[in-house]
C-alpha cells in the first residue's frame, strides 16, 4: 500500500504531539486555542453530533463558506473540486448516471458534477442549512439552475426519504473524516438499500496506521481495516482505491459496492 506520509501512525489528540506540533507552529496556538474553546462550549450545548458539527458549519461559514468546507482560498476550493470530479469521471461516472452527493457544501465538487449530470440527475444533502444556502449561491454563480438539482438539508444518514435501488454513485468526501464510527455505521447500514445495481459509494477518510483517535470532536481517524470490516458487516465490499494516493490530497478513499 502506498503511504501518503510517515505521519500515519501519529496520535493527534496526544499531548505529546500537541506540544512537539505547538513547538513546529507558534502561529497556529492561538487559533487552535479559539478552536477548543469553541468545542468545550458546543459540546455543552449539544450533546448529540449531528446538532454539535452543525453548530460548528454555522460558525465556520459565517466567516468564510469556502474555509468551512475545508479550502484555505477560493482557489483551492476550485482545485480540490476539479480533482475530485476528475477522478470520479475517470473512475467511472457518466453523465446518464443519478449521483447522491453526502455532505455536498457549498458545491465545491458539486458544481461540476451537477454540470456533467443531465438534469435532475444530482442530489446533495448536508446536514448544514447554513452551507446549503452557500450551495444555491454556487448555482447561480455557474448559471446551472437548469440542471434542476436537488439540495436537501438531513439530520441523519438513513436515506428514508430516498427510493431503493435509484442511485448509481454515492459520494462523500471530507464526511468520515468528522464523523464518529456511529454515523459512519449509520451510513454504511443504510447506503445499499439506495444503491441501483452496478452502483458503487466512494468515500474519504483520515486515515491512520496506528490508534484510532479524534482531535475535538471535528477531526476523526480510523484505520483502513475497521472501515473495511464495518461494509463487510453490512454486506458490501469496501476497496481501497490505491490511485486516489497520488493525489496531493491528505484523505485517503475507499470504494463500497454491493457484495
Amino acid at each position: 500500500m502506498h503511504l501518503k506520509s510517515t505521519g500515519l501512525s501519529v496520535n493527534r489528540a496526544s499531548i505529546a504531539h500537541k506540544i512537539r506540533y505547538a513547538a513546529r507552529n507558534p502561529r497556529r496556538i492561538a487559533p487552535y486555542a479559539r478552536r477548543t474553546a469553541r468545542d468545550a462550549w458546543l459540546r455543552l450545548k449539544h450533546r448529540d453530533h449531528v446538532a454539535y458539527y452543525r453548530a460548528v458549519m454555522a460558525s465556520d461559514t459565517s466567516r468564510d463558506p469556502d474555509a468551512a468546507v475545508g479550502s484555505a482560498s477560493h482557489a483551492r476550493w476550485l482545485a480540490l473540486g476539479e480533482m475530485q470530479f476528475a477522478y470520479l469521471k475517470e473512475h467511472g461516472l457518466r453523465a446518464e448516471h443519478r449521483m447522491l452527493d453526502i455532505g455536498c457544501g457549498n458545491l465545491r465538487a458539486g458544481w461540476r458534477f451537477i454540470d456533467h449530470l443531465a438534469p435532475g440527475g444530482y442530489y446533495g444533502i448536508d446536514i448544514s442549512p447554513d452551507i446549503l444556502i452557500s450551495a444555491k449561491k454556487t448555482l447561480v454563480t455557474y448559471k446551472l439552475q437548469d440542471k434542476l438539482p436537488h439540495l436537501t438539508l438531513t439530520r441523519d444518514l438513513t436515506f428514508d426519504f430516498l427510493p431503493d435501488a435509484h442511485f448509481d454513485v454515492v459520494h462523500a468526501h471530507s464526511v468520515f473524516s468528522h464523523s464518529p464510527l456511529s454515523v459512519i455505521e449509520e451510513c454504511l447500514g443504510n447506503v445499499g438499500r439506495i444503491l441501483a445495481p452496478g452502483g458503487f459509494f466512494d468515500f474519504t477518510f483520515d486515515r491512520t496506521e496506528g490508534h484510532e483517535h479524534h482531535v475535538l470532536r471535528e477531526d476523526f481517524y480510523y484505520r483502513t481495516e475497521t472501515l473495511v470490516a464495518l461494509a463487510e458487516r453490512h454486506g458490501l465490499r469496501a476497496r481501497f482505491q490505491e490511485d486516489w494516493e497520488k493525489l496531493p490530497h491528505g484523505q485517503s478513499k475507499l470504494r463500497v459496492s454491493a457484495g
